[in-house]
């Protein structure tokens, strides 16, 4: 079995990557920076301003370490203390953050006013189909030779909180439908440009095989919105 840091460096980081818009000369805020990877791509590739939020500070004392000499702060902030930054960026970049985001549509209100303009937001999450189900069980149904042949799901119009052990045991995150996803972008001035929902290709199915049952169904939503 694949763990998550597999599953996310295979499937969810190519297709952030795909959709990544010009970062140079641009202000970008990335919101769940972790150790400053990201900030640090940002940085060496032409950003003049970049600003990193964590909830960890263990994490930034990290990035902060890593990032010596260039244009980067980082802030020890929740995501939706984010979000009221009194700031505008040109692009807004978060990985795997907003599954935890309890109050969505004030969430994405926060991240609009802090674009300019033709500004761009890149993220992604666990893809709804996977936080759906109350109980928490990962749906999967087998054949005699223990196959996965498909995945069940449940309480997909259930939106609201749930409890996961995807990242760390007992943690809180909260589903909502990919329909809610798009209509909150729509209502806080966002096009969506693309929607990604992963799958493997079948060259790495063939070098993972472990991967060919993600083709029954997706891991994570990537979605690239541009503020109009």
């Amino acid at each position: 079995m694949l763990n998550r840091n597999t599953m996310r460096s295979l499937l969810e980081q190519p297709a952030m990557h795909n959709y990544m818009p010009d970062i140079f000369g641009n202000r970008v805020l990335e919101i769940g920076c972790g150790c400053g990877k990201n900030c640090r791509y940002f940085a060496e590739n032409g950003a003049v301003k970049v600003l990193g939020t964590h909830m960890s500070g263990r994490m930034l004392k990290i990035a902060k370490r890593k990032s010596v000499g260039l244009p980067i702060e980082y802030r020890l902030l929740a995501p939706e203390k984010a979000a009221g930054l009194d700031e505008k960026f040109d692009v807004i970049y978060s990985s795997l953050v907003f599954h935890y985001v309890e109050h969505f549509d004030k969430f994405i209100a926060g991240l609009s006013s802090l674009l300019h303009k033709d500004g761009i937001l890149l993220f992604s999450q666990k893809h709804p189909i996977t936080t759906a189900s109350l109980d928490r069980q990962p749906g999967w149904n087998y054949d005699e030779r223990g196959k996965e042949i498909s995945y069940t799901f449940s309480n997909y119009h259930q939106s609201g909180r749930r409890g996961s052990n995807w990242f760390i045991d007992d943690e809180v995150i909260y589903h909502r439908t990919v329909g809610e996803i798009v209509t909150a972008l729509g209502q806080h001035g966002f096009y969506v440009e693309a929607a990604d929902e992963t799958r493997p290709s079948s060259t790495m199915i063939k070098q993972y095989p472990q991967l060919e049952k993600e083709m029954l169904k997706p891991a994570f939503l990537v979605i690239r919105a541009r503020k109009i």
